[in-house]
C-alpha cells in the first residue's frame, strides 16, 4: 500500500476513533517489522475488528458501507448476476437506489474489472458499497441460489396461474429442481433465522414473503406472483394435501430436517381474493427439551408454581392470548413431571410436538372424537397425570374438574387476561364455583416479551416521566435505575432484540381465594386478594425484568396491557 494511502486511512481510522495514536504507533511499528499492510497488522494485534477496517476504507474512498448480516438482501437484484461470477469477485447485487441504479456490496470497490464485467452482465448503471469478503460469501451462499430459483420457477411456471385446472403438469412443474430450491431455500433461511412462522402472501401484483421472529413479523421478500401457483403446490404436495381444492382452507403437516435438526411443519391454506395464502408454523422438536428454569421464572414465581406441579393431584390452569408460549410452559412443566413410574397421558388440537415417554392424543372431530369423548376415554386408561389442550367447553372443563378432584393431576389452558380471570371463565362455562374452589390449585398467566440482544444493548438513566408512566415512581431519595434500550447489531439483524422471554403472574388457589370464588366474587376482589398474598401482577414482574436488563419498558407497555 503506497504511503500516502497508508497515511490517509490512518487519518481516517484516527478521525473515526476507531484506534488511537499510540495504537497506531504500536502497529506502524510492526508494520515496518514484517513487511504486512497496516490494515492486516490492525487487526492481527487486535486493535480493530476487519469489518471496522473496512467500514473505514469505505470511508477513505468516499463509499457507504454496509453489514450485509443486517442487510435485507432483494432475491431478484442478487439473481441477475451468475453466481460464478458472484464469487469470483467477491460481490453481490443487494439492491437498487431510487436512480434504477443496481446497488453492489464489494470487497474491493477499486476493482473496475468488476464494475465493468457487472455493468455488460446488466446494462445498468453500478453503484458500489463495501462489505466485509466473508459477509459477502456467506451472503452469496444464503442468497444468490434463491434469486436464481425464484427466475427459474418464474421461467418454468410462465404458463400457468392460480386459475390454471391443468393439474397434471402443474405437478410435473412444481416437482421440478427449481421449485423445491426455492421452497427448500425459504425453509431453511427461516430455521436459520429463528422463525417461528413463515407466511406466503399473495397480492395484486406480486408474491410477499414474511417471517415472524420474536414475535413480529418481517418482510423477507416480495416477488412476482407468477411463481405463486408453483410454491403454494408444491408446499400443498409436500403436506399431501389436495393441490386441486383451493376454495377451502386445508391444514396438513410437514417433517424435515433443517440446519441439522429435526423440524416439523404445521401447515395451514386460506383462499383470499388474490389466491391461496400459506401459513407455516415451524416447531423445533428441540425446544420440546426446555426446562421450566430456562422460561424465565424469578425465583419467587418458580417456588410458587413448583409447590402446585409437585403435587399427585389438582388442577393447574396457564392462561393467556394465543401465541403467549401456554404449551410451551405445559410442555416444560411435563418434562419435569414425566417419570417412567407414572402414566402421562395428553389430548391436543392438534399434537404439535412428539414427546418421549408421553401417550398423546389428537382430537378428531369429524370422527367424533372430541376433547371431551377422549378425556371421558383417558380417564379410563388409569392416567397420573392428564394435559388438556385447551379448555374449549363445558362438558370438557367439567370432566378436567372432577378429574382433579379424583386424585388426577390436571394440566390444562384458558384464553383470559389474567391469573384472577380464569375464574370468572370457568364460572361462565357454567362450572360450578365450588367445584373451582376445590379442584384448581394454581393458575399461571403469562405473556412473551422480546429479550434484549446481550451483544449491543445500551445502559441509559431514564427520566423521572418515563417511570412514572411506567408505574415505577421513585422516593425522593432514590437515584434512579440503570434502565436498557434497544441498539441492533448483526447478531440481533438490527432489530436491538434476540429471543423471548415470559412474564409471569402465579396464582396458587389458597383458602381465602376458595372462600371468594365460592361467595361468586369478582375477579379484582381475586386479583387484590391474591396480590396481598404476594402474587406479583404480569406489569410487577415485567417491570422488575427491565429493571434486571432483561427487556425494555416499551416490550413490557406492549405485551402487558
Amino acid at each position: 500500500m503506497p504511503a500516502t494511502a497508508v497515511r490517509q486511512l490512518a487519518d481516517v481510522l484516527l478521525s473515526e476513533r476507531v484506534i488511537t495514536r499510540s495504537d497506531l504507533a504500536r502497529a506502524q511499528q510492526q508494520q515496518q517489522a514484517s513487511g504486512k499492510s497496516l490494515g492486516r497488522v490492525l487487526i492481527e494485534l487486535g486493535l480493530t475488528t476487519e469489518a471496522g477496517l473496512v467500514a473505514a476504507l469505505a470511508k477513505q474512498l468516499g463509499l457507504g458501507f454496509v453489514d450485509l448480516a443486517d442487510r435485507q438482501i432483494d432475491a431478484i437484484a442478487a439473481s441477475l448476476l451468475p453466481e460464478s461470477m458472484c464469487r469470483r469477485h467477491s460481490m453481490l447485487p443487494i439492491g437498487s437506489d431510487p436512480t434504477g441504479a443496481l446497488v453492489v456490496a464489494l470487497s474491493d470497490p477499486s476493482n473496475v474489472v468488476a464494475l465493468d464485467d457487472i455493468r455488460s452482465a446488466t446494462g445498468r448503471e453500478v453503484r458500489p458499497v463495501v462489505a466485509v469478503r466473508s459477509d459477502i460469501i456467506a451472503a452469496i451462499d444464503r442468497w444468490a441460489r434463491m434469486g436464481e430459483s425464484v427466475e427459474d420457477v418464474a421461467d418454468e411456471l410462465g404458463g400457468f396461474d392460480d386459475g390454471d385446472t391443468d393439474l397434471a403438469a402443474l405437478k410435473e412443474v412444481v416437482d421440478e429442481a427449481p421449485v423445491v430450491k426455492f421452497v427448500n431455500a425459504l425453509i431453511t433461511r427461516a430455521v436459520a433465522d429463528r422463525a417461528s412462522d413463515i407466511h406466503i402472501e399473495p397480492q395484486e401484483h406480486d408474491l410477499r414473503v414474511r417471517y415472524r421472529v420474536d414475535g413480529v413479523l418481517h418482510e423477507v421478500t416480495s416477488q412476482g406472483r407468477k411463481i405463486h401457483a408453483g410454491v403454494v403446490s408444491r408446499l400443498k404436495i409436500m403436506a399431501e394435501l389436495d393441490i386441486a381444492e383451493r376454495r377451502v382452507p386445508q391444514d396438513g403437516r410437514i417433517s424435515i430436517r433443517a440446519a441439522g435438526r429435526a423440524i416439523d411443519l404445521r401447515v395451514s391454506t386460506l383462499p383470499t381474493v388474490y389466491g391461496e395464502k400459506v401459513v407455516m408454523r415451524i416447531l423445533d422438536k428441540t425446544s420440546i427439551l426446555l426446562q421450566l428454569s430456562d422460561l424465565g421464572f424469578l425465583e419467587g414465581n418458580y417456588e410458587r408454581y413448583e409447590r402446585s406441579f409437585v403435587k399427585p393431584y389438582g388442577m393447574i390452569l396457564v392462561t393467556g392470548p394465543t401465541g403467549s408460549g401456554k404449551s410451551t410452559t405445559l410442555y416444560a412443566t411435563l418434562n419435569v413431571i414425566n417419570k417412567p413410574e407414572i402414566n402421562v397421558v395428553t389430548i391436543e388440537d392438534p399434537v404439535e410436538y412428539r414427546l418421549p415417554g408421553v401417550n398423546q392424543v389428537q382430537v378428531n372431530p369429524k370422527a367424533g372424537l372430541t376433547f371431551a369423548g377422549a378425556l371421558r376415554s383417558i380417564l379410563r386408561q388409569d392416567p397420573d397425570t392428564v394435559l388438556i389442550g385447551e379448555m374449549r367447553d363445558h362438558e370438557t372443563a367439567q370432566i378436567g374438574m372432577e378429574a382433579a378432584l379424583t386424585g388426577h393431576m390436571v394440566l390444562s389452558t384458558l384464553h383470559t387476561n389474567d391469573a384472577a380471570a380464569a375464574v370468572t371463565r370457568l364460572t361462565e362455562m357454567r362450572i360450578d364455583p365450588f367445584l373451582i374452589a376445590s379442584a384448581v390449585d394454581c393458575v399461571l398467566a403469562q405473556r412473551l416479551a422480546r429479550r434484549l440482544c446481550s451483544k449491543c444493548k445500551d445502559a441509559y438513566e431514564p427520566s423521572s416521566a418515563e417511570l412514572v408512566a411506567a408505574g415505577l415512581p421513585l422516593d425522593g431519595a432514590d437515584a434512579a435505575p440503570t434502565l436498557y434500550r434497544p441498539v441492533g447489531c448483526s447478531s440481533c439483524t438490527k432489530t436491538g432484540y434476540r429471543g423471548r422471554l415470559a412474564v409471569h403472574e402465579v396464582m396458587p388457589v389458597s383458602e381465602e381465594i376458595e372462600r371468594l370464588i365460592v361467595e361468586r366474587a369478582s375477579t379484582d376482589d381475586i386479583a387484590k386478594c391474591a396480590s396481598a398474598q404476594g402474587m406479583r401482577t404480569l406489569r410487577e414482574d415485567g417491570l422488575a425484568k427491565v429493571l434486571l436488563g432483561h427487556t425494555t419498558l416499551e416490550e413490557i407497555a406492549r405485551v402487558v396491557v
